[in-house]
């Protein structure tokens, strides 16, 4: 969709104003003597010292700064502006200008570079800290808002004893039926281990002996003692 585009009234009347017064210093610089581009350069000059100046005005503010150097160099060149406007409506014969109009025009580029180069390169003031405000001390003897209340204590309940605890006596192992024909294998194995070191032969090597579990294998050692 193609917005329609309306004139401002405001923009309009700005450039108009802006033509007039940049033909104006042009007209008035050609005839305090500066001739072709110069006289060109002249009103470029003017009008951006002037733009220059309101925008740092506008920071300054901003930032709380002074602003001081900053209104002398808009009011600078607002007069720059001003007076060749007047000048050139008829009160001053441009055919024979005046010889200290002359010095202001040749004069006017160092004064413009001086102010640019201000306006440009002067950093802003920083505000100076204000005092800093010290914490209160407390008073020697704080009273308290509200006292603390305890909680009651309620009585512990009595625990009851715990009964004793029943030791069961050890109960002695079963005796295990071993078959006759393995007894006298064992005593075999038994005359033989007493011949070779002359020592009685124990469980644990006659149940190595044999393969045969714990409680056989003491059972056959008692009774082949």
């Amino acid at each position: 969709m193609i917005r329609s585009i309306r004139p401002d009234a405001v923009l309009v009347q700005a450039v108009i104003a802006g033509a007039l017064s940049f033909a104006h210093l042009h007209d008035l610089a050609a005839a305090a003597g500066q001739d072709g581009w110069k006289a060109w350069a002249y009103p470029v000059s003017v009008d951006l010292l002037l733009v220059a100046a309101w925008h740092r005005l506008r920071t300054l503010r901003t930032s709380g700064a002074h602003t001081c150097a900053a209104w002398t160099w808009f009011t600078v060149a607002l007069t720059a502006s001003l007076g060749a406007n007047v000048a050139t409506a008829g009160l001053l014969d441009l055919n024979d200008v005046p010889d200290w109009l002359r010095i202001l025009v040749a004069g006017w580029p160092a004064l413009a570079f001086l102010g640019g180069t201000l306006l440009v390169h002067t950093p802003p003031a920083t505000a100076e800290p204000g005092p800093v405000a010290m914490p209160a001390e407390p008073p020697a003897n704080p009273t308290p808002a509200f006292e603390p209340v305890a909680d009651a204590v309620e009585p512990a309940e009595p625990v009851p004893a715990l009964p004793a605890p029943v030791i069961e006596p050890e109960r002695e192992p079963e005796p295990v039926n071993v078959p006759p024909a393995l007894v006298d294998h064992a005593r075999k194995v038994a005359d033989a281990h007493r011949a070779q070191t002359g020592t009685p032969i124990d469980a644990d090597t006659l149940r190595d002996r044999l393969g045969l579990p714990a409680p056989m294998a003491d059972q056959l050692a008692a009774q082949l003692a």
